[in-house]
């Protein structure tokens, strides 16, 4: 059950110029989480176009994940990698 004393309350409690902004960012969120799901499925074609042709598609994520980093850092990853590896298997 549903008590209108409550709701109309709620309402009165955020003006219209408020609620109707809300709406608007409500309204914007859903529009971006769209524009997000739609580059994720172009995303998805590209890696399955890639794979297709023969490409490695895990290989290629770890290229565009390993492209983010600074240079110098990831070299400095490598390098602190190597060395535990070699800690550990030799």
């Amino acid at each position: 059950m549903t008590d209108t004393n409550t709701d109309t309350t709620a309402e009165q409690g955020i003006g219209q110029a408020a609620r109707d902004q809300l709406r608007a960012f409500v309204a914007r969120i859903e529009r971006m989480e769209e524009e997000i799901a739609s580059a994720q499925d172009g995303r998805k074609e590209i890696y399955a176009e890639s794979k297709a042709m023969g490409y490695d598609s895990k290989i290629l994520r770890r290229v565009v994940a390993l492209r983010k980093i600074d240079r110098n850092e990831r070299q400095e990853t490598d390098a602190l990698t190597e060395l535990y590896l070699g800690a550990v298997e030799g």
